[in-house]
């Protein structure tokens, strides 16, 4: 029987309830009313004053079966005693014969609110959730399956300003031994009890009797999913699921992985994260890994693959905030020996640095002499690799000579093509070099509008890079760049991005997220998102780069400027003209102060800006 927050008055529910005392309990105010119960806040007014939350069957529903049910939760409730389980007091019947009992008042939130509102982070959170696994554990102890856990039924106050949980509304206990009353309700066949948000898969399966106490699990798992990500892993609410459909869907659909769905949730991501002091990226790093196991752990659909008990799950818990191997993930030597190191830093530290010492003096001879013969050979290579480029280019102006050209005029161009053609052979011994030059060559193509040309020589500039190099080495991610770029420029979007994709994820994985480099690839990427009308995904990009711009070289410089200007064209594309003339209006201004009044940069800031201007209907200011 799960009551629902009702908040009428006495005053106001006077005509359901003829009266305004139970025994020697004074009803001050009905806090919750479901199918065929109802809770009321009261006054305990003998032997000793104190407030309590009276529980009590609803006006004619007081039938047989709905007794039965009553005495049952009634009974469960009086054989626990446990801190984070609402205790019961007292039980009797009204004068009219409605059975109550009285039971410890919980003015608290539900979990996942009270965790929301005072931005709980994730340590926080578990910590709280491991008292609520203690709670239910106790209630297995004593041979009782809560069966409808939810947050709503978790509810969350303060004692000496910490935060203590309390779990109430035992309404569709069931008996794992010795039933609770004489007339205990067992779940007839065809029947489904619970929440179907937070109900498990075997407790989904109306053909199902053999619930036993991996149900509750079940119910963690998804409230742990929730303090987690914010949402749930299903949800009938957020997807307008029928009940058959849902129920469904928690018996045969598997569960996103808690980092997944947080990614999932695009920009309320943000909102999630603020309410965890954490930035979007920061937390789906901390789900990612031992969060994302004992989650899945306890939402798996074989009762057998699931934690076996809410003390398994909350011990796990504890060895993740302890640092220690959890048991959901995979017992690889590697990663028991990292959970070591993080547990043990201090001692490790120390025992790496006496050991470091110790080989420190035996081989830094060894190394120093190794350095210097590199050095030397280096100097060596760069010594004969200038050479080559210098014979290389000397070839190359040779179509200059009269006797090849015939005459002719000669135009840097056909240099170009000729220096194209040749590379190959001239340069066939060395493919770094080769590459470094294709790559040269592509980007001055590129230059001059050729992309079709541009693109024949990047290519293979990034296949020997690859080979030579390997597939992140800064030079092999430039010359992906420039290859998507030239691309880009000759329509073909879908293959455009999956290199820049590439190109960006290689960057930010080997130079980190605010290197020139980084913030290229970023521009670049973005870009292609707009053409293909992807703002929503473009849009964070060209945000992420000015701010990293303005973080890292300050507002003058030309390439904060330029981000400006990528992230207005972006705006106007969508629309969002007033955001859009300002960026204009400051990318102009700056470029100006720098390059003066006639500058390209200028003038590309400038008739950005009067289209913007246009498109809103202001003519004489674009004219």
């Amino acid at each position: 029987m799960a009551d629902a927050p009702d908040g009428n008055t006495l005053t106001a529910a006077s005509a359901e309830t003829s009266f305004s005392a139970v025994g020697p309990y004074r009803l001050i105010e009905r806090i919750g009313i479901g199918g065929m119960g109802e809770v009321w806040r009261a006054e305990q007014t003998a032997p000793f004053h104190r407030t309590v939350a009276l529980k009590l069957i609803k006006a004619g529903m007081d039938t047989r079966g709905v007794v039965a049910r009553f005495e049952s939760e009634r009974q469960a409730l009086a054989l626990m005693e446990h801190p984070h389980i609402a205790k019961v007091f007292d039980a009797g019947a009204t004068p009219e014969g409605r059975p109550y009992f009285a039971m410890e008042y919980v003015p608290g939130l539900p979990i996942t609110i009270y965790c929301d509102k005072h931005r709980l982070n994730i340590r926080d959170r578990l910590a709280l959730f491991t008292q609520v696994c203690d709670g239910v554990q106790h209630a297995h102890q004593k041979a009782i399956i809560h069966r409808d856990l939810k947050p709503s039924n978790v509810l969350v106050s303060e004692i000496d300003q910490k935060p203590v949980p309390k779990i109430i509304d035992f309404g569709l206990a069931k008996a794992t031994g010795p039933r609770l009353s004489h007339a205990t309700l067992y779940t007839e066949a065809g029947g489904v009890v619970g929440t179907p948000d937070y109900m498990s898969p075997e407790q989904a399966d109306s053909s199902e009797r053999n619930i036993d106490t991996r149900t509750d699990v079940y119910s963690l798992g998804v409230i742990l999913f929730e303090l987690l990500v914010g949402v749930l892993p299903y949800s009938s609410r957020s997807g307008g699921l029928n009940t058959p459909s849902m129920l469904e869907k928690i018996r045969k659909e598997e569960p996103t992985l808690p980092s997944s769905k947080l990614k999932a949730l695009g920009d309320s991501s943000h909102d999630t994260a603020q309410k965890r002091q954490e930035e979007p990226q920061a937390l789906r790093r901390h789900l990612r890994g031992e969060l994302d196991w004992i989650a899945m752990k306890a939402l798996e659909k074989e009762r057998s693959r699931r934690y076996g008990s809410p003390a398994e799950l909350a011990a796990d818990i504890q060895r993740y905030l302890n640092n220690e191997p959890v048991l959901a993930g995979p017992p690889s030597a590697t990663y028991k020996a990292s959970k070591f190191i993080r547990r043990h830093r201090f001692g490790v530290s120390v025992a790496a640095a006496a050991v470091m010492l110790l080989i420190a003096f035996a081989v830094t001879m060894t190394v120093q002499a190794r350095r210097i013969a590199r050095e030397r050979d280096r100097a060596n290579r760069e010594a004969a690799a200038s050479q080559r480029v210098v014979d290389f280019m000397t070839k190359m102006f040779r179509v200059s000579n009269p006797s090849q050209a015939k005459g002719n005029a000669v135009t840097a161009r056909e240099i170009l093509d000729k220096a194209a053609t040749d590379i190959d052979t001239g340069l066939s011994n060395d493919p770094a070099l080769q590459a470094r030059l294709l790559h040269v060559m592509g980007d001055t193509y590129y230059g001059l509008g050729l992309y079709p040309r541009a693109e024949s020589l990047l290519t293979r500039s990034l296949d020997i890079r690859r080979r030579v190099l390997g597939p992140d080495h800064p030079d092999t991610l430039a010359s992906m760049n420039e290859l998507g770029e030239a691309i880009r420029w000759q329509g073909r979007l879908p293959e455009a991005e999956k290199l820049l994709r590439e190109s960006l994820a290689g960057r930010l994985r080997v130079l980190g997220k605010d290197d020139p480099a980084t913030l290229t690839s970023m521009n670049a990427l973005g870009l292609v998102l707009a053409d293909e009308r992807n703002y929503t995904e473009a849009e964070p990009l060209f945000r992420q780069m000015l701010d990293a711009n303005l973080r890292t070289v300050g507002p003058s410089d030309p390439s904060t400027l330029n981000a400006e200007n990528s992230l207005a064209v972006l705006l106007d594309g969508e629309g969002r003209y007033p955001e859009a003339e300002k960026l204009f209006r400051e990318s102009a201004d700056g470029f100006r102060r720098l390059n003066g009044p006639d500058h390209p940069d200028v003038l590309r800031a400038e008739a950005n800006l009067a289209n913007t201007l246009d498109e809103q209907g202001r003519y004489a200011e674009s004219e």
